[in-house]
Order: C-alpha cells, then structure tokens, then sequence
C-alpha cells in the first residue's frame, strides 16, 4: 500500500524527473515484469463506473451512491410479509405502474408511519419518474430519519434535480438532524454534475469535521468532485493525504488527471499504482490507452494492450477498453487494428460506433465513417448522440462537404437538438468553413444563450471568410459581456489582422494578451508573429519569434516559414530554413510542413540548384516519402522547367493521390507540354476534381484546341462542376483564346462570376482588342462591390495596352494603390511599358522605367526592347540591350532580338557581329511553331 514516505521518495513531479522517453521504457519494462507475475484469477473486481468524455473517451469515478440504503430494525408491528406493505413493495420493484395502488394500500393500512415503507415508497416514485410524488411524499412525512433524507437527495439525483439535492443536503445540515457517510456520498455525486467546487469544499470540510472521510469510498468521492470541478491541484493532495488507497483510488486519481487533460500525470500514477504492486483493471487499462494515444506514445500503448490480453481484460468482453483501442489504434494510423477490434466487440454502445466512425474520419476514410453511421442507425438501431454530431460536424468543416453538412443540421433540427450549445457551434463553425457565412450568422443570431465558445467562433467565422471588420466589431461586442480575455478569443480574433491597415489593431491585441498572462504561451506567440507576417510587418515578426527562438519548437519555426511562404517572402524562407538547419544537427526540428514551404520557395524563386539540394536533404532525412513533400517536388520541378525530373518523381511515388496527378498535370501543361497534359489527364487513376479541371482547361488554351475544351466542358457538366467560379474563369479563358469570344460571354454570364472570372472576362475583352469593353467591365465589377486583385489590373493594362487607349490605362496605374489598395507589381510596370512602347512613346516609357524604385527585373526591360523593335529605334534598343546582357547574358532572345533590329535597319555589319557572338556563347533560340486544330477547322 502507498505511503507519504515512499511518495516523497519516488515522486515523478519533481523539476528532476525523467524524460518522458525514459518514463515511457520505464513503464514498459514494469508492464512486462507485472505480465510474467500475473496470475489472471486474481484480479481485482471492478467497483467503479464508466464515464464517458465527449471525445468518446473512456474514465471512470467512484461509486458515490449506494445501491440500496442501510436497513433499518424491523418494526414488531409489521411482522407478517402479507400484510407488511414495506415487503410488498419491495417485492414489486419489477412492475413500476404499481406505485398508486401500493401507496393507497399503504395508507389504508396506515404503514406510511413506518419510515421503511414511506422510504421504499419515495424510491418507488422515483424510479417511475414520478419526482413530484417522491417530493410530496417526502413532505407529507413528519418525523424523518437520515435515512429518509438520503432517499430523497437519490431521487433528485435519479431525476437530474442536482440543485435541489444539494439544497436538501444544507437543509439537513441547518435542520439538526444529521448525517452518516452515504449523505455526503449522494451530495459529492450531485456536486459531480453541477461541478460546483466550493461546494465540493464545504462538503470535504464537513467530512473532515465529522470524521468521516477516513471511509475510502468518500475519499475517493472527493477526488472525483475536484476532477470534474477542474481543481486537480486538490485532488491530488486529497489522494495524497488518503489514509488507504485501494484500486478505485488510483483510478480515480488516474482519471482525474486525463479528465483535466493531463495524460502525462495520468501515465505517471499508472506506473506508480504498478510500482506499487496494485493490479490494474479495465478501467485503469482503458484511460492508460486513451493517455498514450493523446501523448502519440504508441509503443508504449502496445504493452498496455498487451497488459490488458494478459489480465484478462480483452476487447470483446469489456466494452470500455474496446473503445479505448479502437481510439488508441485510430490515432496511430493503424485503422485496420481499430476495425479488427470493432469487429470482434460481442456488444458495442454508442461510444464504441463514434470511436470508429471517428477513426475513419481521422484516417480520411470518409466513404467508410458515413457508411458505418448509417449501420449505426438502421443495422444497430443506436441513434447518433452529441458526442456522434459534435466529432462529424467539425470534420464535413474540414473536408468542406457541404451537403452532408446539411443533412446533419436537418437531423439536429428533426431531433430536437437544437438547444444544445456543442452542435450548434459546431454547424456554425462548418458553415463558415464551407463559405456560407450567412447561415452561420443565421445560426449565431438565433441561438437563444450563447457561450465564450459561441462568441469565439463566429468572431473566427469573419476572420476566415474575409470579414475583418465585422470581426472586429463583434470582437468589442463581446468584451462587454466577458471581462476576461481568453486564450481561445485571442486566436480567434487575431487572424482578422491580416493587412497593413491592421496593424494598429493588432499590436493592441498583443497587448492585452500580454496583460492577460498569456506572453508565454506557445500558440500566442506563433498566432501573433503569423498576424505580423500577414499585416507585412516582417520587422516585428522576426523580433517577437527572437524573443522565444531559443525555446521555441518546430511549430513556432513552421510558423515563420510558412507564413513568410503564404505571403511571398521566399528568400525570408529560405534564410530562416538556414538558421534552422544550423541550430540543430538533427532532425528533431524538421517535419513535412517545414520542407514543403521550403521547396515551394525554391520553385518560386526558379533556384534549381537550391532546389535539387533541398530534394536531396529530403532523401537523407527520409522526408521524401511523405506525399506532401513529393507533391511539392513535383510543383517545384514544373516551375523549374524540368519536367523530366517532375515526371521522375511523380513515378517513383508508391503512394499516389488526385493532388499528385493535379501536379503533374500542372507542371507539364506550365511548360507548354499541354498535349502531354492531356494524355496524363487521360490516364487519371482517380475522379477528377475542379482543380483537374481547370488545369486542363490550362491546357486547352494553351494548345489551342477548342475540340478538347468542349469535351473538358462536357465533363464539367457530368461531375456537377459548372457553379465552380475558377472553372467559369478556365472555360472562358479557354474559348477566348480559341478565338469563340461569344461563347467566352455565355459562360461568364451564365455561371457565378467571381473576381477571377471577372479578370478571365476583361483579359478576353483585351485580347480580342475590344479595350472599352474591358474597361466597362472593370467599372461594373467595381459597381457590384467585388474589390479588384492585382490580377484585375493586370488584365485592364494589357486591355488598354492593345487597344492603344494609353491615357486611361495610365489613369487606371496611377489609382491602384491610392484607390483600390493595390500594390503594383512587375507584371503591371511590364502592361505600363508595352502600352506606352506601342502608342511610340519610347523615351517616356525609358523615364517610367528609370523612376520605378524597386529594382527593375529583366521582363520590364525585355518588354522595352521589343517596343523598341517595332518602332525601330536603334540606339534605345541597344542602350536597352546592353543592360539585359548584364542582368542574364545567357539568353538568347534579347541577342537575336537585338540582331532583329539591326537587320531592320540595314546595319549588316553590326547584325553578322551580334550573330558571331551567339554562336561563341553556343547559344540556341527554340524553334517556333504553330498549331491547327484540325477538329475545329473541320
């Protein structure tokens, strides 16, 4: 048995303590040890019940109420069982529509002055759930004894009156008339439900007072109210302080800790109660797998499992450890064990069809998750629970499906759900994700009483729909109902900081989360540096992940890399992968995410070299097998222009999903392999998705099959997929450029128009040099309150450059940024450039080009040689050559075009010289080529 001394000698709380690895082969060798000394016919029984989490978890607490009340001395008047009405009660438990007939008989005998009879009949009326006749009854009742008290605070509780139970328990108290150990139990089970802890305090005082909590049984009850209550602190020292310890106390400190999510310390207690040489049950097996499965200890859950064949405690006898196998060996990816478990379960409760409908999920079997919920309902005939809708509902927010989303919110609203606080931000939480913020707000307004959960949910709904405003507004609505600043509202509102004109806002924030105690906390610090990124504040991003790199974790380094990555800071990726790498020589900081952004920023910044190091690194550290990361080589490779390789690693991939053939398809179609793109696309092992289809579409336009594009819109009709913005803006790309400029409009008219198919439609309209027409568009777009992108103006500049309406597109440059918040890029001073190159106004577009403070890269000057070749200025032309040589003296076409301009002019000499030093660089230009589509022709 535990003692203080052996605690203070063997503590795992200590600052000292061992590594939770060493913890882990500590425990596993004990295991092994206790399974060679087991002898399976000596366990103890169990004698405490299950509760179950909403994570569908198992724990269990101490029995706190007595299945039958202590007897009382017989009363000599009433010896005869025929007569006596206490024993015709008692002999009637089985038919609970008797509880009138036996209370008039009862009081036609006069019997209910024996308190025997009047207390069989109070639990009689309660177990009919007939509480207000227990109520009168108890009421019309003179002369109580303690026993009778307890009767009635059971029936409040059987019929989940827990106020009215702690209330008859003060009553009792005030009143003088006492209590034994079965009151405080049947109070601290009340105070269990309502988890009110200064109750549970007063209860424990009055225990310690009477001396009454030297009973194990009340022990244990006090530990399990401080666990549900969350003071876990106070369960602990009232397990420590216990003068004897037996199998349910362990359990219950056991429990206490996972149930307060701490399954290290519960892992901890379970090593110690084996130290001790006490035997676990099921219950202690099933919450010691629930902690390795939350710890991710996994080889150590292997020989609890393997503890738990060896106790006896199998799957398919004991419900409790089945579902906690089945969650153990979800979360280790292991969903063949989980089904094979699940299988061989003689009983399942709805605990055990949401651990694996669960566990499919988890393992993104969806087909099978919704396959097992309707064997659920209509094979099983278990009806889903809370726990069932709250576990699914989060994850149809995930995979965005809608449409199952709905199905869920009908069945929440047909079986009369929809007062239950979870569910309902849980479908609010799917609706924002799934982009219908209207019905999320719909929800949100209409809930009758909201929580801090609610609030913090549909403040995140703004933020990650593009609502900023209304985000922060509601933010400040709901400090005047919460004082207190949460760490949850702190996430949620951060990411509505997202821009420059935020910034402000959101160095607040960091304020009051720093007033608010939370500087310390990992997923603040890594939100806020992530909001600083975002809001280009790169300065303070990097100072505030300074102040914690040293602590810092592989999240808070992801943190910086991929945001930098998401906003375009690749050379920051890059530089910051480098400061990784060097901090630690291990792989301990390096994970799948961490090398996806930085591949994709290799892509990005067309460093092959870098590139094909990074792929290498990925080979040594084993990361290369993980599909995230072969996906992403295969993105990289497409921008590179190396196709062979993409097409190299996409082969030697076993395990291959739809995003790897998006990939291939993409990189290839890129690279103006566009018929090899569509004979990829023929042999798709998988359906294809919008993303397929808009890159086929790609593809289409760039060979100029229109034959092809019809054939991709057929498909997008059979899949449904005709309502998708980016595959309206695809099709009308994809016939414009096939010259069907009216069958272009059908589509963008006819399908929802977002601000890409906006872009798609004025590109169009500048294409086939219908230059005011694109620029009405562009009005109307901004008349229907759609806010133009960077890619809008790309496509109104060009409009403008090949309508020759330079004024206009000179306006339009000049009011990007003063008016519509866009920051001009290359790709706009190359439209600036063009446009004034075509209109003749060489030497302006020289001096544009001169005054642009950034530096200037080689496609704004390529654009100034080509308008310099067709207007045939010679000397602009090689003033402008020379500093492209400078900046890439390996390509070609800036020489030839040069060689152009010369023989234009009839300058021989100067074009034979340009030509020698072509081929004394050994430089080749492509072969040109045009393309008919036979199909169309026909």
């Amino acid at each position: 048995m535990f003692s203080p001394k052996n605690h203070t000698k063997f503590s795992p709380f200590k600052k000292s303590q061992l590594h939770f690895n060493s913890f882990c082969i500590h425990l596993q060798t004990l295991i092994k040890n206790v399974i060679l000394s087991t002898n399976t016919s000596n366990i103890i029984s169990r004698t405490c019940a299950t509760l179950t989490n909403p994570a569908g978890q198992c724990i269990s607490h101490a029995q706190q109420v007595p299945d039958k009340m202590p007897h009382r001395k017989q009363n000599s008047e009433y010896n005869s069982f025929s007569r006596d009405p206490f024993y015709i009660i008692h002999s009637a438990q089985t038919n609970y529509n008797n509880a009138p007939m036996l209370h008039a008989l009862a009081v036609k005998q006069s019997a209910l002055t024996d308190l025997r009879t009047a207390t069989s009949l109070l639990t009689f009326y309660s177990k009919t759930k007939d509480f207000e006749s227990s109520l009168a009854l108890f009421g019309e009742t003179n002369e109580k004894d303690v026993v009778f008290w307890n009767a009635m605070m059971s029936a409040c509780i059987e019929n989940k009156r827990f106020q009215s139970a702690i209330g008859l328990f003060k009553k009792m108290v005030e009143g003088g008339h006492g209590f034994d150990p079965t009151t405080l139990l049947i109070a601290l089970s009340a105070l269990s439900d309502s988890k009110s802890v200064i109750n549970g305090r007063v209860i424990h005082g009055s225990g310690v007072k009477s001396g009454m909590l030297s009973e194990t049984a009340l022990g244990n009850a006090v530990i399990d109210v401080y666990a549900k209550c969350g003071d876990l602190r106070s369960a602990e020292r009232m397990f420590y302080e216990a003068e004897s310890k037996d199998l349910i106390s362990w359990n219950s400190v056991i429990t206490a800790c996972f149930y307060n999510g701490r399954p290290d310390k519960s892992l901890s207690y379970f090593l110690r109660m084996a130290y001790f040489g006490n035997r676990p049950d099921d219950t202690t097996i099933s919450c010691a797998m629930s902690a390795c499965a939350c710890l991710y200890a996994f080889s150590l859950g292997l020989s609890i499992h393997s503890l738990g064949i060896k106790s006896g405690y199998t799957e398919n006898k004991y419900i409790s450890v089945a579902n906690s196998l089945i969650s153990f060996y979800s979360q280790s990816r292991d969903i063949y064990a989980a089904e094979f478990i699940f299988n061989k379960m003689v009983f399942k409760n709805v605990v055990s069809w949401n651990a694996m409908i669960k566990g499919f999920f988890v393992n993104e079997e969806i087909e099978k998750a919704f396959f097992l919920l309707r064997e659920m309902q209509f094979v099983a005939l278990i009806e889903p629970d809370i726990t069932t809708l709250v576990s699914i509902i989060p994850f149809c927010a995930e995979q965005n499906l809608i449409r199952e989303g709905k199905a869920f919110h009908g069945f929440v609203a047909r079986r009369e759900m929809m007062s239950e606080l979870s569910v309902l931000n849980s479908l609010i939480n799917m609706y924002s994700k799934c982009g219908n913020l209207k019905r999320s707000e719909f929800l949100f307004s209409a809930m009758p009483k909201k929580d801090s959960v609610s609030w913090n949910t549909m403040i995140f709904a703004y933020a990650h729909n593009g609502e900023s405003y209304k985000a922060k507004i509601l933010f400040k609505k709901m400090m005047g109902f919460y004082s207190s600043c949460t760490l949850p509202t702190l996430l949620a509102i951060i990411p509505s900081c997202d821009s420059r004109e935020s910034v402000q806002f959101g160095r607040s924030i960091h304020g009051w989360g720093i007033k608010s105690g939370f500087s310390n906390q990992t997923f603040a610090i890594n939100s806020l540096v992530q909001m600083y990124i975002n809001c280009d504040v790169l300065k303070d991003a990097f100072a505030l992940f300074g102040m914690i790199s040293n602590k810092s974790d592989i999240s808070s380094w992801n943190t910086v890399i991929v945001g930098c990555a998401q906003k375009g800071h690749f050379r920051e990726v890059l530089e910051y992968f480098d400061s990784l790498r060097i901090k630690t020589s291990s792989q301990a900081l390096f994970n799948s995410v961490t090398l996806v952004s930085v591949i994709s920023s290799c892509g990005n910044l067309g460093l092959a070299i870098h590139g094909k190091l990074i792929h290498g690194f990925a080979l040594k550290t084993g990361l290369c097998t993980n599909l995230q990361v072969q996906n992403s080589l295969v993105t990289m490779y497409g921008r590179l222009g190396d196709t062979e390789s993409a097409k190299l690693v996409f082969d030697i991939s076993d395990d291959k999903n739809l995003c790897s053939w998006n990939c291939l398809i993409s990189a290839v179609s890129q690279n103006e392999d566009a018929k090899i793109a569509l004979e990829i696309f023929r042999s798709l092992e998988f359906e294809p998705n919008e993303i397929t289809i808009s890159t086929v579409l790609s593809a289409c336009t760039h060979l100029g099959s229109m034959s092809y594009g019809k054939q991709i819109h057929g498909h997008v009709f059979r899949f449904g997929f005709c309502e998708n913005p980016f595959i309206s803006s695809a099709l009308t790309d994809m016939y414009s450029n096939c010259g069907r400029l009216d069958i272009a409009e059908r589509v963008f008219f006819r399908y929802e128009r977002s601000v890409v198919a906006w872009n798609s439609m004025i590109s169009a309209y500048g294409f086939h040099n219908l230059g005011s027409k694109a620029i009405k568009m562009f009005r109307e777009m901004i008349g229907f309150g759609i806010r133009p992108t960077s890619g809008s103006f790309t496509s109104l500049l060009s409009a403008c450059s090949h309508a020759g309406m330079v004024d206009e597109g000179l306006m339009y440059y000049e009011n990007m940024l003063s008016k519509f918040d866009v920051e001009p890029g290359v790709e706009h001073h190359v439209c600036v450039v063009d446009m004034l190159g075509r209109a003749g106004r060489i030497n302006e577009a020289y001096d544009f080009v001169a005054s642009l403070k950034c530096e200037c890269g080689a496609g704004v000057w390529g654009a100034l040689l080509s308008a310099c070749g067709y207007r045939g200025d010679i000397e602009m032309g090689k003033k402008v050559a020379e500093i492209l040589f400078s900046m890439e003296p390996e390509n070609v076409s800036y020489y030839v075009a040069l060689c152009n301009m010369y023989v234009a002019a009839g300058r021989w000499e100067e074009a034979v010289e340009l030509r020698n030093i072509i081929q004394e660089k050994k430089l080749r230009k492509e072969v040109g080529y045009s393309l008919i589509d036979a199909a169309s022709v026909r």
